[in-house]
């Protein structure tokens, strides 16, 4: 049986049109920057985005009656694997030909920047030009909330295409009850709190360029830097603050956000997910502190970095790679954990390890209970569906397969076991945190393993299963 045909391909190249045009125009914004500086690159920037929206012009022209009415949800699947893939290479294209940079390496840092991992392949990023520096933090920004997402919401119709896209991209919750509705108001919540950081992090010092390529990193969760020692370079305590509440704000789920005002707060204090992030990063932060001589800002810095599936970091890679092995091991099963559903985070995410954990819960309790025993829901609210358990712990065993392969492709190398696990962790889960320099030695190969590991932790691994298994079909006979 045959799952795709000519007809599911036309679909998918009808639908990513708009997601051509969308992601060309985007990559023409840096070219404000380049004129502001004049730095004289904005024909590098022009060739690749027109190239883009002209492709995506000739899509919809010619397979134009292939419209929302035919998408089911392995076809948004497949455009939000594929528009992910499409944005890394026209941005790619962009950082290759204004920085001269090998193919793979540019690839391998947009697609860091893209998904908010925040790992970069330069071991100098103040030599970049400004128009790159803020390139690179505007992919994070646009990245953090969803590359379909963000084009979508000003483009797309409302309907049934809209909605499975929102879904294609990991995103259940609804602030709204149409999809449009919803998409509107995240983006407003989400330009709420970027003003709100740039606005912060220039009263408390920072310049204007930096402030805002700072903010579109950290809102995002991505923490890719325009300073070679990250927010470290800026030696402030009240920077160092800010950054942490951006994060957490970064990482908290936009279900909570809209209802703060309606609630009076009360929807952020009553969010299970956010109870736990808050208690985890309390508890963590005083047992390292405890367990080690570690300063307490740096301490709390990381955790909350961490968590957040941010990456920023005080503290350079090497430095955080002399700390006890204890305190590593804390901050690697925080970043496994992740932050809230809903949110820009990567990781598993708080939802799931918490349904997870109830799923374990109930069937110890079914196992000791006596025969017969009506065994009461651990959920607080509502019931707490079996299917909802399973599938949560599909995902994760899925999720550290990837870490597994990837972990063994490094071990291949032989690179140090503990740094790979690490590393290999810190791209599944689109965080950035390094304890070592695998980003400046890693070999080509491992980079490619690297770029799907971000990709993959993205989009939550799904899509890109259907969409490898759809190129399976194409090629099979």
């Amino acid at each position: 049986m045959r799952y795709i045909n000519k007809v599911d391909l036309l679909i998918i190249a009808r639908n990513m049109s708009l997601l051509m045009i969308g992601i060309g125009l985007l990559c023409l914004v840096p070219i404000i920057v380049d004129l502001i500086f004049l730095e004289f690159n904005a024909i590098s920037y022009l060739i690749p985005a027109l190239i883009s929206i002209f492709l995506g012009v000739i899509f919809a022209k010619a397979f134009g009656k292939y419209g929302d009415k035919r998408v089911r949800l392995k076809h948004t699947m497949m455009i939000s694997s594929l528009s992910w893939l499409w944005a890394c290479i026209v941005c790619a294209s962009i950082l290759y030909l204004v920085t001269g940079t090998g193919i793979i390496d540019c690839a391998f840092e947009c697609m860091s920047a893209l998904t908010g991992s925040g790992i970069t392949i330069y071991a100098d990023v103040e030599a970049l030009p400004y128009s790159i520096l803020f390139f690179r933090a505007f992919q994070q920004w646009i990245g953090g909330l969803g590359v379909v997402l963000i084009i979508i919401s000003f483009v797309a119709k409302p309907g049934s295409a809209s909605h499975k896209l929102y879904v294609s991209e990991a995103r259940e919750d609804r602030i709204k009850p149409s999809t449009k509705a919803t998409l509107k108001n995240t983006i407003i919540i989400y330009f709420i709190y970027t003003a709100l950081g740039i606005a912060l992090y220039i009263l408390a010092g920072m310049p204007i360029f930096d402030a805002v390529c700072n903010t579109f990193s950290i809102i995002s969760t991505g923490g890719m830097s325009i300073k070679n020692a990250n927010i470290g370079f800026y030696q402030n305590d009240i920077i160092y603050f800010i950054t942490m509440v951006l994060m957490v704000l970064g990482a908290t789920s936009f279900l909570a956000h809209f209802y703060i005002i309606k609630t009076r707060g009360r929807s952020l204090i009553h969010d299970s997910q956010f109870q736990v992030m808050i208690c985890l990063i309390a508890v963590t932060s005083m047992l390292i502190y405890f367990a080690s001589n570690i300063l307490p800002m740096d301490v709390l810095f990381t955790v909350v970095s961490a968590i957040t599936t941010t990456g920023a970091s005080i503290e350079s890679s090497t430095v955080m790679g002399a700390w006890p092995s204890f305190v590593i091991f804390i901050i690697m099963m925080l970043m496994l954990i992740g932050g809230s559903t809903g949110s820009t985070v990567g990781a598993i995410k708080l939802n799931r390890v918490i349904s997870f954990s109830r799923g374990i819960y109930r069937n110890l309790r079914q196992i000791i209970s006596p025969r017969g025993a009506v065994i009461p829901n651990p959920k607080s609210k509502g019931k707490l569906d079996d299917k909802v358990a399973t599938q949560s712990g599909n995902y994760i065993t899925l999720y550290c397969l990837c870490i597994i392969f990837t972990w063994a492709a490094f071990c291949l190398y032989c690179h140090d076991p503990f740094n790979s696990l690490f590393f290999s962790m810190s791209m599944q889960g689109n965080i950035g945190l390094e304890i070592g320099q695998l980003s400046q030695t890693m070999e080509w190969p491992l980079k490619i393993i690297g770029m799907f590991n971000m990709w993959s932790g993205r989009l939550e691994i799904y899509p890109l299963l259907i969409t490898f298994r759809a190129f399976f079909e194409i090629f099979k006979r």
